[in-house]
């Protein structure tokens, strides 16, 4: 068991997401840097799909009630095991009694604490996420609180030997400028050509309204095509007929701060969306803090393919190298 002494600012159980209710409005939630998630899984040697700990700017203070493998991945957030600074992305083993609490951000947003055997929590609708907006999945629909107790699972697949590390070129950096790739569309036509060339060329700054509901972005205003408002839209230029939201999607409410919606937001409605996120680059978004720089890059569909061709790839590489190294 792990017990909770501190909760830290938001730590929440994750695994790769509730799929396949998205048409009927359920949001996937789920961890919001895959990557991460799947190299600290690869680390403790446990089924892809096994639970981990999302711990977001402020980290928890935990204590191990029994001997076990953990690792520690995403953002730059130095982790301590009593008190002593341990690695990031690095197979660890702690004993009972041993705690485990954290320094303040470097770089990134969130780190992804795996435990031999996953996290132990009932399976909703497929997914041992927590989407707190409601209140399900996870350890009772909600973010971790002092005092809470938390079950270790069986999701092991393997066994990996302590000090087993991925290797720095498969390590994403972290910066306060960000470079996002999106493809344009599907209302961007919406849009005045002015304003699409400004989306993509202003240097915009997140606002602390930024979550795992989605990031909201301060900068320009954007302009919309005036038109007289089909029927079912709204009566903002920015309001559309009620369409899906594909996770990533950007939509500019009146023109103002863009939202890129995540992995909690609502599945559709009535605002043009003008741009979406390519998959990839999700992982890059968790890791955004308040008050940083982001610039959308336009791509093609194949680009945004070989990208995620690309982070398949380094997977597989993480993969190989703990199984040789193990």
């Amino acid at each position: 068991m792990i017990k909770v002494l501190k909760p830290g600012l938001q730590t929440t159980v994750q695994d790769r997401g509730r799929i396949g209710y998205y048409e009927i409005g359920m949001p996937p939630s789920g961890a919001m840097d895959k990557y991460a998630y799947t190299v600290a899984n690869l680390l403790v040697g446990n089924d892809p799909e096994a639970a981990v700990l999302e711990i977001t700017y402020l980290g928890p203070v935990l204590e191990f009630g029994k001997r076990m493998k953990i690792s520690l991945t995403g953002g730059e957030i130095p982790p301590k095991i009593n008190g002593q600074p341990v690695p990031m992305w690095t197979t660890l083993e702690v004993r009972e009694g041993d705690q485990l609490s954290f320094d303040f951000v470097k770089g990134g947003a969130r780190v992804y604490l795996a435990v031999e055997g996953g996290i132990a929590v009932p399976l909703v609708m497929g997914s041992r996420s927590t989407y707190t907006l409601i209140g399900i999945g996870g350890f009772e629909g909600r973010a971790l609180a002092e005092g809470d107790v938390i079950h270790t699972a069986d999701m092991i697949r393997k066994s990996v030997a302590a000090g087993t590390s991925v290797e720095a070129s498969l390590i994403p950096t972290y910066g306060k400028t960000h470079e996002i790739r999106v493809v344009v569309g599907l209302c961007s036509y919406r849009l005045t050509e002015e304003s699409k060339e400004t989306f993509l060329a202003t240097e915009w700054t997140v606002t602390p309204e930024a979550n795992r509901t989605g990031y909201r972005h301060r900068g320009e205003r954007l302009q919309f095509v005036e038109r007289e408002q089909p029927f079912g839209a709204g009566s903002n230029p920015s309001n559309v007929t009620d369409l899906g939201y594909p996770i990533g999607s950007i939509q500019v409410p009146d023109g103002v701060e863009p939202i890129v919606l995540l992995h909690d937001a609502v599945t559709g409605g009535g605002y043009a969306t003008i741009a979406t996120v390519i998959s990839t680059d999700l992982d890059r978004m968790a890791q955004i803090k308040t008050n940083e720089k982001v610039r959308f890059v336009s791509v093609t569909m194949a680009e945004a393919l070989d990208a995620r061709k690309d982070v398949q790839a380094k997977l597989g590489r993480v993969a190989q190298m703990i199984e040789s190294g193990s």
